[in-house]
């Protein structure tokens, strides 16, 4: 392999949560380069273990252990994706990273049914230096919103910045608070939610609470309540896919809004309320704070947004009662 084809090389150390994982995930993971592309990489030689080849990208980590890899050189376009002008309400930027507040209703990287018009097609529209950022179709993004999901978001736009919070995601380093409006009122008004995730045993497009699913933590503290309704504030210890909307639903009150997860819910309400709850488009969740280490400097960087007003207004309306939290001074 000539140096040519391939990029400078990235480590990381293997943190005591990822003990067991298998590599292709891990690498995944970590550099948010879809898993098909990492075993091509381990197939090439181009990830290793303290200093040895891995063969197998199902080899199991063990934690501490440093984990080395040399992606190839990205190409100079990717055929793929190509800039597409469009709003963006950014929040920070340097010349390290970008903070946007995403509209619910948009999607962050291309994918099946979404190959264009994606925040990802928007951002190199402005950023260009972003096409040789991450893995390719995805530039720049380290970590993603569901397409309803409102909120802040971080992407880098250097390749050094990328790797960095890539480690700082998988490492648990980054604090993301939520807002999520949802039926029913928890027994307790603050709790912890400590149950694995994994794929649903019979719709794999859903994510469900299965014994062989990966840990996954959730701790939640009610806002406010009434009509039937819960406004919650939600912390993130872990990041898997639908987390919230998955651990909330377990606890037996699922989001307003969700199409997958929801239950049907609206129908135990009032009629005079059911309207605007079965016609609420989108889950009730708002990515409300983010707290990252900077890249370049390793201080916690601290970004928030205000809830945008389609979930105000339904919080208002539907449990008759004013939007109870206030952004902090």
């Amino acid at each position: 392999m000539s140096p040519s084809e391939t990029a400078q090389a990235s480590c990381a150390e293997v943190p005591e949560g990822a003990h067991g994982q298998r590599i292709d995930r891990f690498l995944a993971q970590l550099t948010g380069v879809p898993r098909n592309q990492i075993r091509k990489w381990i197939e090439e030689g181009r990830v290793e273990i303290r200093g040895k080849t891995v063969a197998k990208p199902s080899l199991a980590l063990e934690s501490g252990a440093e984990v080395s890899w040399k992606p190839p050189l990205p190409p100079e376009s990717d055929p793929r994706i190509q800039p597409e002008e469009g709003p963006l309400e950014i929040l920070f930027e340097d010349r390290d990273l970008v903070v946007v507040d995403k509209p619910s209703g948009l999607v962050v990287h291309p994918g099946a049914g979404h190959r264009t018009g994606t925040l990802a097609h928007r951002l190199l529209s402005r950023y260009p230096e972003m096409v040789a950022v991450g893995g390719p179709g995805r530039p720049g993004i380290v970590h993603r919103l569901d397409q309803g999901t409102s909120g802040v978001m971080v992407v880098a736009r250097s390749p050094e910045a990328y790797q960095h919070l890539s480690k700082a995601f998988a490492e648990r380093r980054v604090k993301k608070i939520y807002l999520a409006v949802v039926y029913g009122l928890p027994r307790e008004t603050e709790g912890v939610i400590e149950k694995p995730i994994g794929r649903h045993p019979q719709r794999r497009k859903e994510m469900a609470v299965v014994s062989s699913g990966r840990p996954a933590l959730t701790r939640y503290r009610v806002l406010d309540a009434a009509q039937g309704l819960a406004l919650l504030e939600v912390d993130l210890g872990t990041g898997r896919t639908h987390q919230i909307r998955v651990h909330l639903k377990s606890l037996g009150h699922p989001l307003v809004g969700d199409p997958t997860y929801g239950e049907n819910r609206f129908k135990a309400q009032p009629r005079v309320r059911q309207r605007r709850l079965r016609e609420f488009g989108r889950p009730a969740l708002h990515a409300w704070k983010l707290e990252i280490p900077h890249p370049k400097s390793g201080e916690i960087s601290r970004f928030s947004t205000p809830p945008p007003e389609d979930l105000v207004d339904l919080w208002r309306l539907s449990a008759g009662r004013p939007w109870p939290y206030q952004e902090e001074d």
